[in-house]
C-alpha cells in the first residue's frame, strides 16, 4: 500500500498552527506518529517553547517500535535546556523519520540525518505552509523578528471615522483578535492608544485575554494614566520604549509593573533596526504592528513589514472619513490575496509586502 506522506505532513503542520506565536523563541513544531497506517500519537511544541513536539508525541506509554514519525522541522540534535529530540527518537525505536524543513539553528542544521537512520526530507511542501517558519528563519539568520501589520479601512480607504470608533463590523474585529493570538507581541504607539483607549489583546472565549504581550512606543512618555489597559498591567507583560527621563512618570509606570526600556532615538532605518533587535532580545520573534498611519508608513518606508492584514469595510465613509496622512503607500500594494472567511460583507486581505 502506497503511503501518502503529504497527508501526515499536513496533519503535523495543522498541529503546529495551534501554538504559533506562543512558543517564545522556539519554533512551533507539529509531530505525528504513524503505525500500520494509523496515527497512534501526536504532539506540538508546548507553550513557551518546551518540551518539544517530538518529546510530547513520544513521552507516552505506547509501543512505538517500527513506527514512522512526521515532523514539520528537522529534529534537534543538541543539548539545550532539554536533551536533543534525536535521543528519545532513538530510544523509542522509531523506524523512519520524515521532516519538511531543515532547522537553521547551526547546532542542528542537517545533523539529524547523521545521527538517526532512515531520516528523509520531504521535498514537496504544501504551498500553504511554504512560509510557515519565516519568523523562525528571520530570528535565527538575521536576529530580527517577523514584523507583520494589521489595519482597517473603509470601502473608500479611510482609516478614521469622525462618527464611530470602529471602521469594520464586530465579526471582523473578532477575526482580528484571532490574528493577534498568532503573535508574541503587539507593537503600538502612545498616540494610537491614547486616542482609542484600546486594549490590544485577544478578547475571544478560550484565548488568554492577557496576551499577546504589548510594546508601546512612547518617545516622550505621553501615555495617559487612566487607560483601560493599565488595569491589567500586573497580569500582562507591557513594555514602554521611550527617550524620556521623566522620573515621576517612570515611577508611576513601574508601580504598574510595566517595564521601561530606554532608547536614544528613532529617526532612521538603523534606529528602527536596533529597536527590533531589542524586541528580539527580550524574546519576541513574531510582532504585529497595530498603530496609526504615521508609524506604519515609517515601517513601510524602511521595508520592515513582511505581511499586511487589511480589513476592508463594506461601507463608504465619504465626508465622515479621513486619514492622518496619505494612505497611498497602502493603496499601491497588490491587494489580491483575499482570505476566505465570512465577515458579514467586510473583506480581509493578507498582502505579502516582501
Amino acid at each position: 500500500m502506497k503511503i501518502n506522506h503529504n497527508l501526515y505532513s499536513n496533519l503535523a503542520f495543522n498541529l503546529a498552527e495551534k501554538n504559533l506565536g506562543k512558543t517564545n523563541k522556539n519554533p512551533s513544531v507539529g509531530c505525528v506518529i504513524v503505525k500500520n497506517n494509523s496515527v497512534i500519537s501526536s504532539g506540538t511544541t508546548s507553550q513557551n517553547g518546551r518540551p518539544h513536539a517530538e518529546f510530547n508525541a513520544l513521552n507516552k506509554n505506547i509501543n512505538f517500535k517500527n513506527s514512522t514519525m512526521y515532523v514539520t522541522l528537522e529534529p534537534c540534535t543538541h543539548f539545550g535546556l532539554t536533551p536533543p529530540c534525536t535521543n528519545i527518537i532513538k530510544r523509542k525505536k522509531i523506524k523512519n523519520v520524515y521532516y519538511n524543513l531543515n532547522d537553521p539553528d547551526l547546532r542542528t542544521y542537517k545533523k539529524a540525518e547523521k545521527i538517526l537512520k532512515n531520516v528523509k526530507k520531504i521535498k514537496k511542501i504544501n504551498p500553504k505552509y511554504k512560509n510557515f517558519y519565516k519568523s523562525y528563519f528571520l530570528n535565527k539568520i538575521k536576529n530580527l523578528p517577523l514584523i507583520d501589520a494589521k489595519i482597517a479601512v473603509s470601502k473608500d480607504f479611510f482609516s478614521i471615522s469622525k462618527k464611530n470608533k470602529w471602521i469594520t463590523n464586530p465579526r471582523s474585529r473578532q477575526v482580528g483578535h484571532l490574528i493577534r493570538s498568532k503573535y508574541d507581541c503587539i507593537v503600538s504607539t502612545s498616540n494610537s492608544i491614547n486616542k482609542d483607549n484600546s486594549m490590544l489583546n485577544c478578547r475571544i472565549e478560550g484565548l488568554n485575554n492577557n496576551k499577546p504581550d504589548l510594546i508601546i512606543i512612547d518617545r516622550y512618555l505621553k501615555l495617559k494614566r487612566k487607560l483601560r489597559l493599565l488595569k491589567s498591567s500586573t497580569r500582562r507583560k507591557i513594555y514602554i520604549f521611550t527617550f524620556s527621563n521623566n522620573k515621576k512618570k517612570i515611577s508611576f509606570f513601574k508601580k504598574k509593573k510595566i517595564k521601561i526600556i530606554k532608547i536614544q532615538k528613532l529617526e532612521d532605518k538603523i534606529d528602527f533596526e536596533n529597536l527590533f533587535k531589542i524586541i528580539m532580545k527580550i524574546g519576541k520573534g513574531r510582532v504585529l504592528i497595530e498603530s496609526g498611519l504615521i508609524f506604519l508608513n515609517q515601517l513601510f518606508k524602511y521595508k520592515f513589514i513582511n505581511n499586511l492584514y487589511l480589513f476592508k469595510s463594506s461601507k463608504f465613509l465619504n465626508l465622515n472619513g479621513y486619514n492622518s496622512i496619505s494612505i497611498n503607500f497602502i493603496k499601491k500594494l497588490k491587494i489580491k490575496n483575499k482570505i476566505n472567511v465570512n465577515l458579514d460583507n467586510d473583506e480581509l486581505f493578507k498582502v505579502r509586502v516582501k
